[in-house]
């Protein structure tokens, strides 16, 4: 792919990548889906094997995995200033639309209303959802099956950031063991047009900023630099995309007092009637707690690890991917993913909004709609705001 850098290249990022901010519902599994059809059926920007060789590296890689393919286009289009534009058009159409709503939700107070309960609900159809599709593809084998139940037990009786951490890092160590041997036939070069040196200084940054910001955090007590590092680390940390960083953030925030859980549950729920990519949930977060400011604070802050791995290791992709080994523990990773998304499910999701049995039959009605009647997730999000509202009066 030849790679343009001009301003005309860069603007015809941004109206693309904005249109996919605009429509694109449904969630990471379906980015993918509206990339593939637009950047690479299209535009053919990309062949379909290094599309496919920067999903795994994605996949791989923590943090919002449908953001940082979106982002990796732009790269390998326009270099790093195409990354960047690519990420604004993608991105800042949600972060919009959920800061509006927190503002909403503080100025007149209708954390309790019966339409917030009914997106409490659609969460729980669509992260249900979620795992079921998910499940299909990153563990079709006994193994790996085995290995997402033990990271749904780990995660699920040990409820802390660190458990998350620890089953990722044993799962790449099981998957590499398991699948040392996985071979694929399938070879495409993949270019890159950022230099490995700058790759280093990125991810030296990353790393940096991993270490730093709990050390000015306590240093110097500032709640901005708390809430920044708190979202920076649970962008750095989350494996599988948005719905599992669900509980790193509700560990963050909601036992500090930071947010009640009903204002946390709320705003997962209208995060699911905006498209683009689940995690902007952090600028609905800050803005709660810090207003716009501290919107665009938390967007920037659980965005910019993706941004700095993304760009640290695409120049090194190309001969990491071919090694079977890295392959093997990719697989193991992604089979704890659904043992984590499983967790997460159940708490706080279900635990907390799953109260009566209409709950549970609304749930159904939601999920039916997503998986039977194939009906489109803006669709799904409006019936259980209206269904909450007219339960909430019965």
């Amino acid at each position: 792919m030849k790679q343009k850098t001009s301003l005309k290249a860069l603007l015809e990022i941004l109206i693309i990548s904005t249109r996919l901010g605009l429509t694109s519902f449904g969630g990471p599994v379906a980015h993918l889906g509206y990339f593939h059809n637009e950047y690479i059926l299209r535009k053919k920007w990309m062949d379909e094997k290094s599309y496919a060789d920067l999903v795994a590296l994605c996949q791989f890689l923590p943090g919002p995995a449908s953001s940082q393919v979106g982002i990796g286009i732009g790269v390998m289009r326009a270099g790093a200033l195409g990354g960047i534009v690519s990420f604004i058009g993608f991105t800042l159409p949600s972060v919009i639309a959920l800061i509006l709503f927190a503002v909403l939700l503080t100025e007149f107070n209708v954390t309790n209303a019966g339409w917030i309960q009914g997106l409490k609900v659609v969460a729980v159809a669509v992260v249900a959802h979620a795992i079921l599709g998910m499940s299909t593809k990153l563990a079709p084998d006994l193994s790996r099956k085995t290995l997402a139940l033990l990271a749904l037990i780990v995660t699920l009786l040990w409820q802390s950031a660190f458990s998350q951490v620890a089953v990722i890092l044993l799962a790449g160590i099981a998957g590499f063991l398991l699948y040392k041997n996985h071979t694929d036939t399938q070879e495409s070069e993949l270019m890159v047009p950022l230099s490995k040196r700058f790759a280093i200084i990125c991810l030296t940054l990353f790393f940096g900023l991993l270490i730093l910001l709990p050390i000015l955090r306590e240093a110097t007590a500032l709640n901005w630099i708390a809430m920044f590092d708190s979202f920076y680390r649970s962008g750095s940390l989350v494996f599988g995309g948005g719905h599992v960083v669900l509980p790193l953030l509700e560990q963050e925030f909601v036992p500090s007092g930071w947010l009640s859980e009903e204002a946390f549950l709320a705003g997962y729920g209208a995060a699911q009637a905006v498209p683009g990519p689940l995690f902007t949930f952090a600028a609905y977060l800050g803005a709660v707690m810090k207003g716009w400011q501290g919107g665009l604070i938390a967007t920037v802050a659980i965005f910019l690890p993706a941004f700095l791995l993304i760009y640290g290791t695409l120049p090194f992709w190309d001969s990491l991917r071919r090694n079977p080994k890295i392959k093997g523990a990719l697989m193991g990773v992604n089979a704890a993913v659904i043992g984590i998304l499983l967790s997460a499910f159940y708490h706080p999701i279900w635990t907390s909004t799953i109260l009566a049995p209409v709950d549970f039959a609304f749930a159904a009605v939601l999920f039916s709609m997503l998986v039977y009647w194939k009906l489109p997730p803006w669709m799904v999000v409006l019936t259980g705001a209206i269904g909450g509202w007219l339960i909430g009066m019965v």
